[in-house]
């Protein structure tokens, strides 16, 4: 019927998949195809993620889970078990959430229909698979959806990269809330789980940077039946098996990597450590501190505590974190048969699916803990590797694709180099309570050996298709730096001219807050970077990443960052300014005024105008930025660096590019918005708007009225 295509039958743990070889993947097949065998139909018993067998050759999924009832019929499903509902377009990657979710439990025999980027003003979309026989799974993404619509100065951001075309508007403010708002009304009874990154950092009472006051968890807001915070591939399976085995939503909340809501007359567990209430850490910012401290004290799986956190009368607890995975059990994760590619019916790009649609994903978790940074908060600092095979098995696979050019874009994970890196004495790291394990200092028990990943590299570029392999993801310079094999490959064979670092300051008191290194750190792996590039006759430089307004940096301390820059001779073109994420040790910081672990009190830039400044200054070279950088050099009492000496950042007079961009920030209305808006119904083809929420405006619970633009 299909001449050219190889069919072949490939079992993968208990189910029997039908994966074909085309030429231009499994979205240019018509649909539907009644004559090929059915994908994925259940054959057998539940197993585990480890009895998951990873997928060894080099073939697609024949096609992507079902976003309808016409795809389901394609499945050979009357019915799904769990209906995933998620903010980001569905693309079937084992990047995305959605797609290792839902490829584990269709591995293990349940049925799993996704519902991606739904029209929250309404339950029609909740209801599209009709009744889900388990549980609704619902996420509002890889990003916390504020952050994903909002920039550091709260403007509303001009593009999201997991949309299609990176349209805006296809997904609410606070999505986690509305998704499980919608799920309740679509089908009484049907369980509900949330998590996700945004879930995760809010399980409970945390600042919220966006309005601006200390929120409750959101499990008493979305009112959800159950979060999985952290990694959920585990989690998910075991919810969906003992479900399925007729268990009540109350008898999972002894799992753990699970936070739940318990009813005013419940008694929380008697093992729990007990946090400042939702109401002390509102009326008083030390408790908030130390409530921050305690949590973070329990994040390592092996001697976590059970959290509990009263509101009121109602108290929230949080189990202890999961634990890691095997390594057996990444290798079957990665190994299912994803299409690696966007659902078939979106017609425009997917900016993230573009970035990361070569890479590959070699271990998961951070020890770093930078203060700043959420990863280790969700992932956790216990780092988790795939197997050189497996790792090996997907290269393969991605070069025998057609459409692969031959560059493999990253060979990394959260940082690029942590692989196979964990404590060598396992009865200390059971007890540890560092929150780093390389600040203040290298852990002298923590394994540093990089030679399984010099291997790995290796490996991964000798493989028949593949012409380069790049290091896209962040390296670690204090780790890179003891291996002066690394540093040899990384320079000979693994950088594309650039490579992006992450020294993120200059200034030592605000490098410690960050939980990052010295920066004579940076300097002496930049010496070690160039002189290996020399070596390798590549003329190679480093891309250098700096945070403006982190807590603990001020003028002064912005002011000598932009002094080094411009003595190294460094131009900045992107800059981060500095957003406070719900949970980070940063954002307590910000709120507080004091480091949750010394109680120091800490500098922190609260006003956009001193935001502006401080942002300005790391782009000191750009005209448009003359007169704000002027203005901060003036404030700080710095007219030495404006002139024409050579130390100088400015000159004395104003370039005629900054006047003209002045006068025209001048003659232009801000037509900006704070309140996420989404296009019309027209505009998405569903014709007249239904509900109650005519204005147009992104949809927010608790708002007093549909045409409100108030603040929650």
């Amino acid at each position: 019927m299909f001449p050219g295509l190889g069919l072949v039958v490939r079992s993968v743990g208990h189910l029997e998949y039908v994966l074909i070889r085309c030429h231009d993947g499994p979205h240019t097949m018509p649909s539907p195809m009644p004559d090929l065998p059915i994908l994925g139909q259940p054959a057998g018993p539940l197993g585990a993620l480890e009895e998951l067998a990873p997928q060894r050759e080099c073939h697609r999924a024949l096609r992507p889970l079902p976003m309808n009832t016409e795809e389901m019929a394609q499945w050979g499903w009357d019915q799904v078990d769990v209906v995933f509902v998620t903010g980001d377009a569905y693309v079937d990657h084992p990047s995305f959430a959605m797609a290792i979710l839902g490829r584990v439990l269709v591995a293990a025999g349940f049925r799993v229909g996704i519902v991606s980027q739904p029209d929250w003003q309404s339950c029609d979309d909740w209801r599209r698979f009709g009744k889900p026989r388990l549980f609704y799974a619902i996420s509002a993404g890889n990003m916390d959806s504020m952050i994903n619509h909002y920039t550091a100065n709260r403007k509303v951001r001009n593009d999201d990269a997991y949309s299609p075309g990176g349209r805006i508007g296809l997904r609410p403010d606070r999505a986690t809330l509305s998704y499980c708002q919608r799920a309740r009304q679509a089908y009484k009874g049907v369980p509900v789980i949330a998590g996700g990154v945004e879930a995760s950092l809010r399980r409970l009472a945390h600042y919220d940077y966006w309005s601006d006051k200390v929120r409750r968890s959101i499990l008493l807001d979305c009112k959800a039946d159950l979060l999985v915070f952290g990694m959920g591939e585990e989690l998910i399976l075991e919810i969906a098996r003992r479900l399925d085995r007729g268990a009540t939503v109350r008898e999972l909340r002894s799992l753990r990597g699970v936070a739940y809501a318990m009813g005013a007359s419940e008694t929380p567990p008697v093992d729990a450590l007990t946090l400042p209430s939702y109401d002390e850490v509102v009326a008083d910012k030390r408790a908030f501190a130390e409530a921050t401290r305690m949590i973070h004290n329990e994040t390592n799986p092996h001697n976590a505590r059970r959290l509990v956190q009263w509101h009121d009368r109602q108290a929230v607890i949080a189990n202890p974190p999961a634990l890691p995975i095997s390594e057996a059990a990444m290798d079957a994760i990665y190994g299912l048969p994803y299409t690696r590619k966007p659902h078939f019916s979106y017609r425009q790009p997917i900016p993230a699916f573009e970035m990361i649609k070569d890479s590959v994903t070699i271990m998961r978790g951070c020890f770093g803990g930078c203060t700043f940074c959420s990863i280790t908060t969700h992932q956790g600092r216990i780092i988790q590797s795939r197997s050189p095979g497996s790792v090996q098995a997907e290269i393969e696979d991605l070069a025998a694709d057609p459409d692969f050019k031959g560059v493999v874009s990253d060979i990394g994970g959260p940082t690029a180099n942590m692989y196979q890196m964990r404590c060598q004495r396992p009865e200390v790291e059971a007890v540890c309570r560092r929150q780093s394990c390389i600040h203040p200092t290298i852990c002298k028990l923590l394994d540093t050996d990089h030679g399984p990943l010099i291997d790995l590299m290796k490996e991964a570029r000798q493989t028949p298709g593949v012409k380069q392999v790049f290091v896209a993801s962040g390296i670690r310079m204090d780790l890179a730096r003891r291996s002066s094999e690394y540093m040899r490959e990384l320079a000979k064979h693994h950088v594309g001219g650039h490579l992006k670092v992450a020294p993120e300051h200059t200034d030592s008191g605000v490098l410690n807050l960050m939980r990052k290194p010295a920066n004579d750190d940076f300097d002496r792996f930049a010496e070690v970077f160039e002189e290996e590039s020399r070596r390798a006759g590549k003329r190679q430089f480093l891309i250098p990443y700096y945070i403006a307004s982190h807590p603990g940096s001020d003028l002064a301390a912005m002011i000598d960052l932009a002094v080094f820059l411009k003595r190294s001779g460094y131009r900045p073109d992107q800059v981060q300014d500095f957003i406070p994420a719900p949970f980070d040790v940063a954002t307590a910081m910000y709120y507080t005024g004091l480091d949750p672990f010394t109680r120091k009190p800490v500098y922190v830039a609260r006003h956009l105008r001193d935001r502006k400044l401080q942002r300005a200054l790391l782009q000191f070279f750009k005209p448009e930025n003359y007169f704000e950088v002027r203005k901060a050099l003036e404030k700080a009492g710095r007219q030495d660096l404006i002139g024409s000496g050579c130390e100088s950042l400015i000159p004395a007079k104003p370039p005629r590019e900054a006047i003209d961009q002045r006068r025209e920030n001048a003659n232009r209305r801000f037509r900006g918005g704070y309140v996420h808006e989404i296009p019309s119904d027209a505009k998405r083809g569903k014709g007249k708007r239904r509900g109650r929420h005519q204005s147009g405006r992104g949809y927010r619970p608790g708002r007093p009225s549909a045409g409100s633009d108030r603040e929650e």
